[in-house]
């Protein structure tokens, strides 16, 4: 050291000199630091294992006590405190950095190129898709004229239709059940579509499973962690929905309950997020598509009928989704949508989608539809 015991500079010291002590000295304290970084690592890891919180407010004052009661020169307690908390932030960050990276919904290549299949159809494939059809399931006239219309688009469709319709008034119609799942399947198939429609509870989630090709999960159920559990385990491809007030993170974390329990084939949702703006039904949060397509390799979707609730802006608020990245558009269709049994406010009707898809510009050969996409084990093995 260039320095007396007691601070004076030895024998002339130049600055040069006492610059030169301090870089060692800071080379020696990133050492450490790291050192120290790979300890906190290793504590996240075996916490996450245990289920335990990475944040322990105890234990850091219980250190924090211990440094600031020892001798340490010209620094103070308050000076050591300080110091010590910014290390003890900074770790505290690096464990939640930890834990997030170790997630699977954020691991890279859970879907493969081709995208992930439902029937014949790719999402994520590069090709945008089409989540169409009637909010409710209500008659075999109703389907067979949606379908029939959704068929004959020139553009990858998977037919929607809710069977079990969870209301936010009691008094409302609340889905035909098990005769809307067999309408729905026996109209999907008759025109080679896939269908999708929402599962409730886990009570119901054998009925569903047996009839449909992809089960939804709705912005209400985004948290019925018992319902997630069942649905990793189902080995059907699963649509999750963002709840109205739900963080980027918890909808990730929702998926992650999913995953964790076997399944990978989840789509992420964008449905619009509760605000006090009134003129929506609620509001679209396009900046969601590009944040979740950097933080996970899941497809993502926008569901243009809930999150705007009106017609007239379906086409703009669609082009600005594909163009921040979504893999696909959701929106309600109905024959007749004043007299729908519900939403009908904001259901296309048959013209009014057709439109749709071509102010989207996404309409292709009618060839291209029934070309099978290449698929992996992976997407089908369960």
């Amino acid at each position: 050291m260039s320095r007396t015991k007691g601070g004076d500079v030895k024998g002339g010291a130049d600055l040069k000199t006492l610059r030169a002590d301090i870089d060692r000295l800071n080379d020696k304290l990133l050492d450490l630091l790291k050192e120290r970084a790979e300890v906190v690592v290793a504590i996240a890891r075996l916490k996450q294992a245990q289920g335990l919180d990475g944040h322990d407010p105890g234990r850091e004052e219980e250190m924090l006590q211990a440094l600031q009661s020892r001798p340490s020169g010209a620094f103070g307690p308050f000076e050591i405190g300080e110091v010590f908390k910014a290390i003890f932030r900074t770790s505290l960050g690096v464990q939640e950095k930890t834990r997030k990276d170790a997630l699977k919904v954020r691991q890279r290549g859970l879907v493969g190129p081709e995208g992930l299949m439902v029937g014949p159809v790719a999402i994520g494939g590069g090709r945008p898709v089409m989540f169409a059809g009637p909010c409710a399931v209500e008659d075999e006239e109703q389907m067979e004229r949606v379908a029939a219309h959704l068929a004959s688009m020139p553009v990858p469709t998977l037919l929607r239709g809710g069977a079990f319709k969870p209301r936010t008034n009691p008094y409302s119609f609340q889905g035909l059940r098990e005769e809307g799942l067999r309408l729905l399947q026996r109209v999907g198939r008759k025109h080679g579509l896939a269908t999708v429609t929402e599962v409730l509870d886990v009570a119901t989630l054998p009925l569903v499973a047996e009839y449909c090709d992809m089960l939804q999960v709705g912005a209400r159920n985004m948290y019925n962690t018992e319902l997630l559990k069942a649905l990793g385990k189902i080995g059907k491809p699963i649509l999750l929905k963002r709840a109205f007030s739900a963080t980027l993170e918890e909808l990730l974390l929702s998926a992650e309950y999913i995953l964790s329990h076997g399944n990978d084939r989840v789509v992420l949702c964008e449905r619009g997020i509760r605000t006090f703006e009134r003129a929506t039904r609620n509001t679209l949060d396009i900046s969601a598509v590009p944040i979740l397509k950097l933080e996970t390799s899941l497809p993502v979707i926008v569901d243009l009928s809930h999150a705007l609730g009106r017609r007239d802006i379906v086409l703009p608020c669609g082009r600005a989704a594909l163009a921040a990245g979504a893999d696909g558009i959701m929106v309600e269709v109905h024959a007749a949508p004043d007299r729908a049994l519900s939403d009908g406010f904001q259901q296309l009707d048959l013209p009014a989608y057709s439109a749709l898809v071509e102010g989207l510009g996404i309409a292709v050969p009618k060839a291209a539809l029934t070309t099978k996409s290449p698929t992996t084990t992976r997407n089908h093995a369960r």
